[in-house]
């Protein structure tokens, strides 16, 4: 099996009112290829920090993240970047979607950033839109959808340029509880349909759904 993810004895300390804060503790993690994994823990645990390690958005004080064997902390900048958009998608609890682009036009914006022709990725988003049941939403703004229709969107977002892995940092945190079981339900098609996912968590309906959960406490992998 392929490992998409190799995550080896990660720390991360943060310099706050002239001391010295470890969030994370000699944390490794290895995925596989079309595993489900859902990171949970209490507040504080560190489950996030990990997460922003694991897809790029901050480097570790030690250790190491590689992504299908690429090192994210032996990239420069600009390469660092590039693999973001081409290998990891990003699911935020809050969305994080441009008030003023439309649906379609914000699931187009990674691809965009790619480089993909404007028909190409107008067919690719009407298609991930489709995908999760927004094919007559693609011409709304954020301020005209629910907030579960704006994680929909968020997830085709992530989807655009076929990454290899997605991380979802609390999807489901905004959202009502049945708004929240149809974000899981289309969390678990996209398991179903080979998509590697990595899910951090507050929600143990998702620890019900994944293929692995793993626990952490003050920094470590705990169990």
């Amino acid at each position: 099996m392929t490992i998409v993810l190799d995550a080896r004895d990660l720390e991360r300390r943060h310099a706050l009112e002239g001391s010295e804060v470890t969030a994370l503790r000699g944390v490794s993690l290895q995925v596989e290829e079309g595993e489900y994994v859902a990171i949970v823990g209490p507040s504080g645990s560190g489950k996030s920090t990990l997460l922003t390690l694991l897809g790029g958005l901050d480097l570790p004080s030690s250790g190491s993240v590689a992504i299908l064997g690429a090192s994210l902390s032996a990239l420069p900048d600009r390469a660092l970047t590039r693999l973001r958009l081409e290998r990891i998608g990003f699911v935020f609890q809050r969305f994080h979607l441009l008030p003023v682009l439309t649906a379609r036009e914000n699931v187009e914006l990674p691809m965009a950033e790619m480089g993909v022709a404007p028909d190409a990725r107008r067919a690719r988003a009407a298609e991930l839109l489709a995908y999760v049941g927004l094919a007559d939403r693609s011409g709304h703004r954020p301020t005209q959808l629910s907030g579960g229709e704006m994680q929909r969107v968020a997830i085709a977002r992530a989807l655009a340029n076929r990454p290899a892995i997605l991380l979802a940092d609390e999807p489901t945190g905004e959202l009502d509880a049945a708004t929240g079981r149809e974000i899981l339900a289309l969390f678990r098609r996209l398991h179903a349909d080979g998509t590697t996912l990595v899910v951090v968590t507050h929600d143990e309906r998702v620890t019900s759904e994944a293929s692995r959960v793993v626990r952490m406490l003050d920094g470590r992998i705990v169990d």
